[in-house]
């Protein structure tokens, strides 16, 4: 699964390349800046998996059920106090992370955060559906969530980012990540469905 979404990123970074180095030096420093904000939510989610499955064993489906929603509703409360702050602040990490002043740098590393952090919250609620689903035993529904993701950074490589250039790459990955979250949920819904009749 891992392996699946780090060649559909590589697959996205070759469209990146082709933007220039300034694009380059905003897109790094701007995944960077990604990756260690979205520290909490994957810890999170993470944790989903081994409460899901010890949960399954003693056969407590209604404490699965209010920890997901629980598990959501932080992952939806973080991303809008995020949001608030990187949009008055996204240029200054930037300049940060990247150490340039070049304005063609910061303007796009801020584009790029300010258009991925509030889709955080649906980031985090595909994570958390996902680490759910992999504590129940199911492994084909994640893979498949991972292949959504791999064929859609292809389209967006192919036909989007030469025609809309780095506001290609910035809705990118929202765009799949709203593909990915509608899969896992039907698919969470179907497999929580016996459960919930029960109660």
């Amino acid at each position: 699964m891992f392996s699946i979404v780090s060649i559909g990123t590589i697959i996205l970074q070759t469209g990146i390349n082709g933007l220039g180095t300034q694009i380059i030096a905003a897109h790094t420093a701007a995944r960077k800046l990604m990756s260690l904000l979205g520290l909490p939510l994957s810890t999170l989610a993470a944790s989903m998996a081994t409460f899901v499955s010890q949960n399954k064993g003693a056969q407590n489906y209604t404490r699965i059920i209010k920890g997901v929603r629980m598990a959501n509703t932080c992952s939806i409360i973080y991303p809008i106090f995020l949001s608030i702050i990187i949009y008055f602040t996204a240029e200054n990490l930037v300049h940060f992370l990247s150490g340039s002043n070049n304005p063609i740098v910061l303007e796009n590393g801020a584009m790029y955060l300010k258009i991925n952090v509030p889709f955080f919250i649906v980031l985090s609620i595909l994570l958390n559906l996902r680490n759910t689903i992999q504590g129940f035993g199911y492994k084909i529904t994640p893979l498949i969530s991972s292949l959504i993701e791999f064929f859609g950074k292809i389209v967006f490589t192919l036909f989007l980012v030469p025609t809309f250039k780095y506001l290609g790459v910035c809705f990118c990955e929202p765009i799949i990540w709203c593909l990915m979250t509608s899969q896992l949920l039907f698919s969470y819904r179907r497999i929580i469905k016996p459960f919930k009749a029960q109660n």
